[in-house]
């Protein structure tokens, strides 16, 4: 079940070849990050060598997740700028603290026919009050991306040969996913979901104050036939639906927890009724039934693509395959 991931070209070479904290940084342009203004060209960040090739510029570090977000089949360039002399924090093995002054960068690109055709790249920005997030849309040229605060429809053929609208969301959407509290939070970078070597090479360059403690890495996606059921079903569950379904969260009100460190079953979903599923329930009465994946209505609204029904709400013009079944051999064997 392996999904394409784009890890930029000698990772390991780039992360060594990073700027110490106490270097200054050419390219980035700080102002652009922190000055609250919408900036209307991704160039203007200067967050790239080479934006075509997604090569970063100096203090612009690639990094991976281990268990990845689906967007329909999309491939992800990620990668995180802390400003010059600045440090992130640990914070056991949840989100990193990035300081104000951040910033995380994520490109959707699609390869079809040997050709990679970058689509969107969204930002978030640390800025004094909090964070803001913007999406930019990559030209037919592939020689810019500009800021499209409505959001925008590309057509795109997916991995799997489907022809589909898809949608780059816009600002407001954003906050969809990314909102907690009130705030809007970055979603990606947590410990748990980033390899204990790149965490190491942050530590030992001074932009990670220390190596977190982390009780259990979630498990790498692309070796997730290996892994056992449970680790891999909750890390994708925690990946691709917690941001909304946990406390204070957008979908909060429908009492699930999808969090990768929650342990009760019932906030889970084994033997949860659901609070206003409506038809979303397929007419079933529980969201997870041990050992009956085909009765459960987590699977159920996974396995659709109806408005009102499919989830996630967003991002999702396809159903993911590799991860239902993930999800069902996970029920299944409950």
């Amino acid at each position: 079940m392996i999904k394409p991931v784009f890890l930029a070209l000698a990772l390991s070479a780039a992360v060594g070849a990073m700027a110490t904290a106490s270097q200054p940084l050419e390219g980035v342009s700080d102002a652009a990050i922190t000055d609250g203004g919408l900036v209307t060209k991704l160039s203007d960040f200067g967050f790239f060598a080479d934006g075509v090739a997604q090569l970063p510029a100096d203090g612009v570090i690639p990094y991976r997740l281990n268990t990845p977000l689906f967007s329909d089949g999309a491939e992800k360039l990620r990668f995180v700028y802390l400003p010059p002399g600045a440090q992130a924090v640990a914070d056991g093995e949840g989100l990193l603290a990035l300081p104000v002054g951040a910033a995380l960068i994520k490109t959707f690109a699609f390869t079809q026919n040997g050709r990679r055709q970058l689509v969107e790249t969204r930002v978030l920005l640390h800025r004094a009050d909090g964070w803001t997030a913007l999406p930019y849309q990559w030209n037919d040229d592939q020689t810019e991306a500009r800021l499209v605060i409505a959001g925008a429809r590309v057509p795109i053929t997916t991995p799997a040969g489907e022809t589909i609208s898809y949608r780059v969301p816009n600002k407001n959407q954003c906050k969809e996913c990314h909102g907690l509290n009130g705030a809007v939070i970055p979603i990606g970078p947590k410990a748990r979901n980033l390899s204990a070597d790149w965490l190491a090479q942050q530590v030992a360059s001074g932009r990670l104050d220390r190596m977190p403690q982390v009780a259990a890495f979630l498990p790498v996606w692309e070796t997730g036939a290996e892994q056992p059921a449970a680790a891999a079903a909750r890390a994708y569950l925690d990946v691709n639906c917690a941001h909304c379904h946990q406390p204070g969260a957008t979908a909060s009100n429908s009492g699930l927890d999808l969090r990768w460190q929650q342990h009760d079953a019932h906030a889970i979903g084994i033997g949860k009724r659901p609070v206003a599923a409506g038809r979303g329930s397929g007419g079933h009465e529980f969201d997870i039934v041990p050992g009956r994946s085909d009765a459960s209505i987590l699977v159920h609204r996974m396995k659709s693509l109806e408005g009102g029904v499919a989830m996630p709400e967003l991002g999702k013009s396809t159903l993911d395959h590799d991860g239902i079944a993930v999800v069902e051999r996970w029920i299944d064997g409950i």
